[in-house]
């Protein structure tokens, strides 16, 4: 089986590099976009099979890019990330409709095995 695409949105450049260093080892097709509307931009190219998504950036924020992405493509998977989230920025994520809510740092196992259950349809709302 493919693995699925994903596109990382987040503001921190070295930290995002990484990651998507880290899943293209693994055999995943991972793109990049250091702020919400180059990621908002991204997708209405060409859509991912799963979103990872910071949630304090500059500009549009990620709750803000979550908004928009409900709105236009209402079934594509979310998993936010975030490290400085607090009880409330994961009950309004999980109110816009985010799969997963993860917090920074992040294991790489614990993502790949988030990916992989969002896009098979197995999600609920966790952190």
């Amino acid at each position: 089986m493919d693995e699925p695409s994903i596109l990382l949105i987040d503001d921190e450049e070295a930290f995002v590099t990484t990651l998507q260093e880290r899943l293209e080892m693994r055999g995943f097709s991972a793109k990049v976009a250091l702020d919400g509307q180059s990621g908002l931009d991204m997708i209405a190219e060409d859509p991912p099979d799963v979103i990872v998504l910071d949630l304090r950036m500059p500009g549009i924020s990620g709750v803000e890019v979550l908004r928009r992405i409900r709105k236009q493509w209402p079934g594509l998977p979310v998993i936010m990330l975030s490290g400085h989230g607090s009880d409330m920025d994961f009950e309004t994520c999980v109110h816009l409709g985010a799969a997963m809510y993860h917090k920074k740092p992040l294991d790489i196992n614990t993502l790949i095995e988030s990916v992989r259950t969002v896009t098979q349809g197995n999600q609920h709302p966790q952190r």
